[in-house]
């Protein structure tokens, strides 16, 4: 994770346009179905946060990126899913994750509405609620009367934390904004926090039986 964090942090810095652009993309292309169970959206947005103390980027704007790709991604996997119903659920590429399919339509059967607000901040499903919640046929005023507050809670708990840690840092621990040790001590912190939030997200995922079981297949009849 270093190696890809560290040089795209580096490069971003100096272009604050392609900043805002890829906070935007990895906040919408973490909303994408699948892609978004790979894309470590939230760990970018978490990392590029370290940028704000230091001056390079402007914390509304950050703010802004995150939340309108989050918006346009969350949008419009909803708007596959509404279109589709549930012919979407069974087709390629979501027909090669069953399980996750069958978790995410578990979660929003049991949650209704709320399962929208929530899947905003558990991986991966994430990345499912909102086209399963499509084609499950939740309304679109109801979705985006539960999904917009969920994002405009969701960004500053992804950008806030890391703001204020490296803000931290800056002023307890005598680092430089722009050193390289204050860096290197922020890249540490991201590659903690994400296996704190994994470990986090496991235990839930254990306790809870490790999710929705794929449905067995069906005995067959003695002749």
């Amino acid at each position: 994770m270093t190696s890809f964090i560290d040089p795209l942090i580096a490069f971003v810095s100096t272009h604050p346009g392609l900043a805002y652009l890829t906070l935007f993309l990895a906040a919408l292309l973490e909303a994408v179905p699948v892609v978004g169970a790979v894309i470590p959206g939230s760990t970018i947005i978490f990392a590029l946060s370290a940028l704000v103390p230091g001056g390079e980027l402007k914390l509304e704007w950050v703010l802004i990126a995150a939340g309108a790709g989050a918006l346009l991604g969350d949008g419009s996997a909803f708007w596959i899913g509404h279109r589709s119903q549930r012919e979407i659920l069974n087709a390629w590429p979501l027909s090669n994750y069953p399980s996750v399919v069958a978790q995410s339509e578990a979660f929003f059967n049991r949650w209704g509405a709320l399962a929208v607000f929530f899947a905003r901040f558990v991986p991966p499903i994430r990345a499912f609620v909102p086209v399963t919640a499509g084609a499950l046929g939740m309304s679109r005023r109801m979705f985006y009367a539960v999904n917009i507050p969920a994002i405009l809670l969701w960004a500053p708990a992804h950008v806030l934390p890391g703001v204020l840690a490296v803000s931290a840092l800056h002023k307890y621990g005598g680092f430089a904004p722009h050193s390289g040790l204050a860096k290197h001590y922020w890249m540490l912190f991201v590659i903690g926090a994400a296996a704190i939030i994994a470990l986090v997200v496991w235990i839930i995922h254990r306790r809870q039986g490790g999710g929705v079981v794929e449905p067995a297949a069906p005995a067959r009849k003695n002749p």
